[in-house]
This record gives C-alpha cells, sequence and structure tokens, in this order.
C-alpha cells in the first residue's frame, strides 16, 4: 500500500542494502526492490549486455509489470546514475527522485577499487576465480566510515550474492563497459531531488553532490558527517527519516 517508492542499489551490492530504509518506510509507501541485472539473485544477462539501454529497458519492463504508472525513485551509486538517467527517459512516470553518493559525473580514470581491478589484466582473474573474504570486506572497509558497523554478517551477505553463478563475470562486464551518459542533461530533470551523500565518501567525492545540487533546477542537498559512500546502510535511520520529510513535502 502506498505511493510506490523504487530503489536501485550499486554495483557490487543487491536489494539488501535497503533494508534498514524498507523496514522504516514500508508503512508509509509500496516499497519495491529488485537486483538489477548482473547482480544478486537477478544475476547475470544472457547476452551479458549491460548498458544504459539494457537498465532503462529492464526497468520500464519491470514497473508495467508491476501495473505501476508512477512512483518516486531512489539509486545508489550505480543506482543512482540509472535513476536519473530512467527520470530522463521517462519523466512522466519519476514524482520525486533520491540520488545517494550517485554515479553521474565520475571519470573512468578515478573509478572505484573493484572496477579498477575489474579493468586490470590479472587482478580480475583475482576477482573471477578467487575472491577471498578479506577482499569483500577491503570494498566494505572503504564504503563504510563508522568500521565497527561491518559485521561477519554483512560480509557474509556480500560475499555469497557476489560468488553467486555468473555475477564475477557480470561485474568485470559491467566494469569494462564504456556507458553512454547524459549528464549535460541532468539540467533538464524537472523532478524535485533530495542529494544524500556522505561526507566521507572514498568512492564518489562529495564535490560530486555539490555540482548535482548546482546543476539540478530543483534540487536540495543533505551531507552526513563522519558518514562513508551508502548511508542507507550506515545511518539507515536518519537517512530514512530525510527521504520520508522530502517525500511528504508539497511542493
Amino acid at each position: 500500500e502506498g505511493f510506490p517508492l523504487l530503489l536501485l542499489h550499486g554495483a557490487f551490492s543487491s536489494l539488501h542494502t535497503f533494508d534498514g530504509w524498507a523496514h522504516a518506510l514500508v508503512e508509509d509507501y509500496r516499497i519495491i526492490r529488485l537486483d538489477l541485472p548482473g547482480f544478486g539473485l537477478t544475476g547475470s544477462t544472457a547476452a551479458t549486455d549491460y548498458t544504459r539501454d539494457t537498465y532503462m529497458s529492464c526497468l520500464h519492463t519491470f514497473l508495467q509489470n508491476l501495473d505501476i504508472e508512477q512512483c518516486d525513485i531512489a539509486g545508489s551509486s550505480l543506482g543512482g546514475w540509472i535513476a536519473w538517467e530512467f527520470v530522463l527517459e521517462y519523466p512522466a512516470i519519476i514524482r520525486k527522485m533520491i540520488l545517494i553518493g550517485s554515479a553521474g559525473y565520475i571519470k573512468r580514470k578515478d573509478f572505484p577499487l573493484p572496477f579498477k581491478m575489474a579493468q586490470t589484466p590479472f587482478l580480475n582473474k583475482l576477482i573471477k576465480y578467487i575472491t577471498p573474504r578479506n577482499v569483500v570486506e577491503r570494498f566494505l572497509k572503504e564504503v563504510y566510515c563508522d568500521q565497527t558497523k561491518i559485521t561477519d554478517q554483512i560480509i557474509d551477505r556480500y560475499q555469497d550474492l557476489f560468488l553467486m553463478d555468473g555475477n564475477r563475470d557480470a561485474f568485470i562486464s559491467i566494469a569494462n563497459t564504456k556507458f553512454e551518459r547524459n549528464e549535460e542533461d541532468i539540467k533538464n530533470i524537472k523532478s524535485p531531488a533530495l542529494i544524500l551523500w556522505g561526507a566521507e565518501d572514498k568512492w564518489i567525492p562529495l564535490e560530486h553532490a555539490h555540482r548535482f545540487k548546482n546543476e539540478l533546477p530543483n534540487a536540495e542537498l543533505i551531507v552526513y558527517e563522519e558518514v562513508g559512500h551508502i548511508p542507507m546502510e550506515e545511518i539507515p535511520e536518519q537517512s530514512a527519516r530525510d527521504v520520508k520529510a522530502f517525500l511528504t513535502k508539497r511542493e
């Protein structure tokens, strides 16, 4: 029940990254989550095609199958890029948009560590064939600021889903895909937007948050001190309160 809120996770992740938000917001919104193609239980695509058009078509078909004509959308990191691209592609479907440590302006040379490893000969073999637990733990230590919140359960979840058949190959394909991006059109997005960013984000610097704020015509920005790349995991209650306040605000 409630107005639909579509949640899109980032790279190296799954729908579980929004567990805290789902728990906090489910009484007021129809929470919709999915593992994007190439990740989680959805896994790899038959054509190993992870272009912008693939994700746009997937989400559009997904919403059609659920008979959703309009919804709010939130995306983290890679999911943030997919979210704002989807708003550009289907503006009538999206009422409000939330970007969390969103990709969009990052250059290939500045990609996070997992992407650089997947793009590097020999190191990508480490990801493809071995992926030891300590590598997964290192990735998580980069996206969390408060290291005490990284539990064995969280590490196991990330590793188990990453090790599912086809997911490592999919991630290497995604990391080496030259995505078509339309960042020059971000200024044309009319939907109200909320930008959430951890001040200690090591994967996508805070300066990108301010660029989104400056270029989106109807946006507000919240920066969380001593928080990393995934505020919805690291501070789920606080970030969910900010999301609820934004979604209930009358424009």
